[in-house]
């Protein structure tokens, strides 16, 4: 072997004895909450930490589920996230194929101000959604908090979703109007096969971006039975003390759903080819 060659095996061993840590130190709480949420209360209030539960124990999901605001604050974190991705999605779409696929004045001007909203802050826009939504009388309900979270996600929606339009060769939709394709047409049966992994990809952002949320739920949502699971999860410390078995178990729950979506559409990340597209 010559020195060339030890040279990048030393460099490829360290490579990935760094990316094992990094594996580590990123997969640790996440396994810290899962075994956690199977403690029994005696083995989680403890000065000595056990990395495996002695007496595995359902007792903290049992009590998760059934607290009284469970399924109702499931049910609105669905409806709110649902509605948010489709719409967000939707729109991200046609925005994409209008500042991509054709030519107008004031492109660039409007790039420009997408990626000016993407730099904002979340925490910078909530007051000033917070005036504007009272005004209107969207506080408090669905519509305003799923308005809210389209504002959140549609502008890297866009920036995400305009990569994806910008490698389709532009040969393409001039052979379909040759033929006589409409830009609906087109649109439809041309371009959204595409750019199908990019409208994966961003709904997976998308919905993890909504379903995650805090802080806007809270504030835009005045009643309790319209909160979403982030808010839920507050509700395990009380004054007299954190219930730290049910929010670990309750955690588990709330990240499943995202685990679950991931891996339904993981499988359409990778398709999506040009291949036979033009004659």
């Amino acid at each position: 072997m010559t020195g060339a060659h030890r040279r990048f095996g030393w460099r490829r061993c360290g490579t990935n004895v760094i990316a094992l840590i990094f594996c580590v130190v990123w997969i640790f709480p996440v396994y810290w909450m899962t075994v956690t949420a199977f403690k029994p209360r005696n083995e989680i209030m403890t000065t000595t930490p056990a990395f495996i539960p002695k007496h595995w124990s359902l007792v903290n999901f049992y009590s998760a589920i059934m607290q009284t605001s469970f399924l109702q604050n499931l049910e609105n974190s669905v409806i709110v996230t649902f509605s948010a991705i489709i719409i967000s999605v939707f729109l991200a779409f046609l925005a994409c194929a209008a500042l991509t696929l054709y030519r107008f004045r004031g492109r660039r001007v409007i790039m420009v101000l997408i990626l000016a909203m993407q730099m904002l802050p979340g925490t910078a826009l909530l007051i000033p959604q917070f005036i504007v939504f009272n005004q209107m009388g969207l506080l408090n309900r669905y519509i305003g908090l799923i308005l809210a979270y389209i504002a959140m996600v549609l502008p890297f929606s866009i920036w995400n979703m305009r990569g994806f339009f910008l490698a389709i060769p532009v040969d393409i939709f001039e052979s379909a109007r040759v033929e006589g394709a409409s830009e609906w047409q087109i649109l439809r049966k041309i371009t959204f096969p595409l750019v199908a992994p990019g409208v994966v990809s961003t709904s997976v952002f998308a919905f993890i971006t909504a379903w995650n949320d805090y802080l806007t739920a809270y504030t835009f949502m005045r009643d309790q039975a319209k909160y979403t699971l982030p808010v839920w999860l507050s509700s395990f410390t009380t004054p007299a003390g954190t219930d730290f078995g049910g929010q670990m178990a309750a955690s588990v729950l709330f990240s499943l759903p995202v685990v679950v979506f991931f891996m339904i559409v993981q499988r359409n990340i990778a398709k999506g080819s040009t291949a036979g597209a033009v004659k």
